[in-house]
């Protein structure tokens, strides 16, 4: 018998905010590489809420997987952006419901007295502009990790 170590234990789900840009900048790499079909985007003018299903890369695990020789991880997250004023989107087309996207970062544009818009930057030039009060974004985990389907971590090409 020996004592449990560290990686005995469940991988902990992410439950994380942003506040700020700097906070900002942790969960959009984060989600970077994130899919999600154009269905699971969801935006709630009463609650002032967009909601964000995405299937994201586990980058936190993905240094643990290449030592240990085993599959990369998704998991299911819900991206949840509060005190929205107005989205717009330009290069995506809500009405195609097979359309996959993959988000490839987000950015803040600060505006006057804590306002300002957030960029949901998609590949293929797709992105959508999140007018907000505030910055006020939450990333949760809300399934067990799943081995991804390709296998491979995302691959970017150098500039």
């Amino acid at each position: 018998m020996h004592d449990a170590s560290f990686n005995d234990a469940d991988p902990a789900p992410l439950a994380l905010m942003a506040g700020d840009a700097e906070d900002l900048t942790v969960l959009s790499a984060l989600v970077q590489d994130s899919v999600l079909p154009v269905t699971e985007i969801s935006y709630d003018m009463r609650r002032h809420q967009l909601a964000l299903l995405l299937n994201r890369f586990r980058w936190e695990d993905a240094d643990m997987a290449r030592r240990e020789e085993r599959p990369y991880e998704r998991v299911r997250s819900v991206l949840l952006i509060s005190d929205v004023q107005r989205v717009l989107s330009d290069g995506i087309d809500r009405g195609d419901n097979d359309l996959i996207l993959e988000l490839l970062a987000m950015k803040w544009e600060p505006g006057q007295d804590g306002t300002g818009r957030l960029l949901l930057e998609f590949a293929g030039d797709g992105t959508l502009a999140v007018t907000a009060e505030c910055l006020n974004v939450e990333l949760r985990d809300v399934t067990r990790p799943y081995i991804a389907p390709s296998r491979r971590a995302p691959q970017h090409p150098e500039a």
